[in-house]
């Protein structure tokens, strides 16, 4: 649904297996709620989104497995590393999330996290997993498109 523009974000982390491993099929935009030391750890880069996912809780969004890592100048106060965050959406979109969820085969993975404004935010997208035979089909057609530029800058 929201694409953030590249204009006036700052990218944190990027799930880059998660195009590799699912059909993208709708994609959300959401805030994360992160107490201080996780903005810190965030603004150094120490995020990791290899297993992360989201689900929906009690009538709320959360992210889970995402890793972010203790601040490096925290104290006794830093935060759990591992901890489900709260993802700010709207009613309508924690709705067709949950909808989503209970359909065969669908899962929510966060694409990427990146500051906004300021604001930490988290693409999310609903995918299907891929077969492996899919994956293949989808390296067989970069590579044909790899070669194909490659004869046409030749010709040029």
């Amino acid at each position: 649904m929201a694409r953030a523009d590249s204009s006036d974000t700052k990218l944190i982390a990027q799930n880059r297996r998660a195009r590799y491993d699912y059909l993208i099929e709708d994609t959300f935009e959401a805030g994360l709620q992160l107490v201080g030391t996780e903005v810190k750890s965030c603004r150094e880069g120490k995020v990791s989104l290899t297993d992360a996912y989201a689900g929906v809780r009690d009538g709320a969004a959360f992210l889970f497995q995402c890793h972010i890592n203790p601040y490096s100048h925290g104290n006794r106060e830093n935060h759990d590393p591992l901890r489900p965050r709260k993802l700010l959406l709207h009613r309508a979109e924690i709705d067709k999330l949950h909808i989503a969820l209970t359909r065969d085969g669908r899962t929510v993975v966060p694409l990427r996290l990146y500051f906004k404004h300021g604001l930490v935010k988290a693409e999310l997208a609903v995918g299907r997993g891929k077969k492996s035979y899919d994956k293949r089909a989808d390296i067989a057609t970069r590579d044909a498109d790899r070669r194909m530029r490659q004869a046409v800058g030749r010709r040029r």
